[in-house]
């Protein structure tokens, strides 16, 4: 499993993927929440979570995007 500062740093990398390159997917990052909680495996498991939700995200709609462009 990855650390928390590599799943942030991953984070951040498909969120600016998404904000640049398909900017009409940003309204969906704002709803899209993390949970907070204390523990570190917890949270190790939100940012994974999050990180693969993101991904999903991407994906889905880049396929779709690509395939009508």
């Amino acid at each position: 499993m990855k650390t928390m500062e590599e799943l942030e740093h991953s984070i951040t990398q498909i969120t600016t993927t998404i904000t640049n390159e398909y900017p009409e997917l940003s309204k969906y990052i704002s709803e899209m929440r993390i949970s907070n909680c204390q523990s570190q495996d917890v949270n190790l498991k939100s940012l994974q979570d999050y990180y693969n939700s993101l991904e999903e995200l991407l994906k889905k709609y880049a396929k779709t995007h690509t395939e009508n462009t």
